[in-house]
């Protein structure tokens, strides 16, 4: 026979019921009892001690607290967040007034005083919870769907760069593949340099692991460095260490140190490893990428996103760790984010003059408009056609413009587009 539950105003009748009689009973008889109204509320046993040694009556359910932010805040958070490119909490709430304020300037937002006060004191929970109920309503951004051992390797000391490095300019280096699900061929990679101490990060695209292509890579990066190379930090690849491109980072990088992580020890390079993940994988995502149209128009891609991460990206530091005996755990403690600009400019290793330039650069970029701007360009560029199976492609269509093997067509191409005419 089926049986009937019994709701929670039944319950409590019942309890009431029995209350007198099980205050006034012995030990054994309270067993008794206990066992019967066990049964027939389908309670827990201490859960009817409790109630029976206490009040049987339904209380009140007691009254929230209302909400401290209103709907303006929210939806500051929500274009922040959105300009941003989506960052955590942790990142975004001690930044977010003077994040706020830069898209006032740019039309996004309306701050006023009182807006600005609550921005300011606004805590990182309750950022938290607000980016929940935005990420509800948001979409989440579309995407398509052994060791080299030579003798060069005993000459570079193997290590890793400390983690409280101070000074800009120990660069960890790695290369991203965007091969797919098949590796044979050729195809793109991103070679990737982050700074250390401030989080500065350069990429630049090439089309296989060549001499001529690695060159022509580490070149591109190095012309847009805002400060001094001192050390050089790369995992054991062969397109890392072969004769021709350690003898040039010699000439690059004058008076740079050159290292190179552990065998088998990945978080050597944590940093660059954590950027290939968030930066260069959030945006381009696991697929296949193999033409020369593809290569420069990844690099053409770089060159912006390099600005929106390296001006409008805040990353947060480790000070400290401290050990917690009792629940025998290490609690991690971060500096207040700032962007690696904001970290370069503290640090005093730019010159002013380019500290000008980037100053004057921040100062006109709009974040949300840029950020919409790159959605646009990563939809445009997986549009681009991959490597066609009767057709070779041309690696040096994918070097800088003016190294000596650039073609001359493209070179002439992008000097009319330029509106400069050269002669060649």
């Amino acid at each position: 026979m089926a049986t009937e539950k019994l709701d929670l105003e039944e319950r409590l009748k019942v309890l009431r019921i029995q209350q007198g009689a099980y205050r006034k009973a012995s030990r054994t008889e309270k067993g008794r009892i206990l066992d019967a109204l066990e049964t027939a509320t389908g309670l827990d046993r201490k859960t009817i001690i409790r109630r029976l040694n206490g009040s049987c009556q339904r209380k009140r359910r007691r009254k929230g607290r209302g909400r401290s932010y209103g709907p303006d805040v929210d939806d500051a958070v929500r274009i922040v967040y959105r300009a941003y490119d989506g960052i955590c909490a942790e990142r975004l709430a001690p930044n977010l007034a003077d994040y706020a304020g830069k898209l006032a300037q740019h039309g996004h937002l309306r701050v006023t005083p009182a807006l600005q006060e609550q921005l300011e004191r606004i805590s990182v929970s309750t950022v938290r919870r607000i980016l929940q109920r935005v990420r509800q309503d948001e979409p989440r951004r579309q995407r398509r769907p052994g060791l080299t051992h030579n003798g060069l390797l005993a000459g570079v000391p193997a290590g890793r760069i400390p983690w409280d490095a101070v000074t800009p300019g120990h660069l960890e280096v790695d290369l991203v593949h965007h091969c797919g699900r098949r590796a044979g061929g050729e195809y793109v990679h991103t070679l990737h340099l982050v700074d250390v101490a401030s989080g500065w990060s350069e990429m630049a695209a090439v089309l296989g692991r060549s001499y001529l292509v690695m060159q022509d890579g580490f070149q591109r990066c190095a012309q847009r460095l805002p400060f001094s190379v001192l050390e050089i930090h790369p995992d054991n690849g062969s397109e890392f260490f072969n004769a021709h491109l350690v003898q040039f980072f010699g000439d690059l990088f004058t008076g740079a140190h050159l290292s190179r992580s552990r065998p088998w020890q990945k978080n050597d390079n944590r940093f660059v490893e954590h950027r290939n993940g968030a930066l260069i994988r959030g945006w381009i995502g696991h697929d296949r990428l193999d033409s020369a149209e593809q290569a420069r128009a990844l690099n053409a891609f770089y060159e912006k996103l390099r600005i929106y991460h390296n001006l409008f990206q805040p990353v947060m530091r480790l000070t400290h760790k401290t050990y917690d005996r009792e629940t025998q755990r290490v609690r991690r403690h971060w500096d207040r984010p700032r962007t690696p600009f904001q970290r370069l400019l503290a640090s005093g290793t730019m010159s002013a003059a380019v500290a000008d330039q980037l100053q004057r650069l921040y100062d006109q970029t709009d974040p949300l408009t840029f950020s919409q701007k790159l959605e646009e360009d990563v939809r445009t560029f997986f549009a681009l056609p991959g490597a066609q199976a009767h057709r070779s492609e041309d690696v040096f269509a994918t070097l800088l413009p003016d190294h000596p093997l650039y073609p001359t067509t493209l070179r002439k191409e992008e000097a009319l587009l330029s509106g400069d005419v050269f002669k060649w």
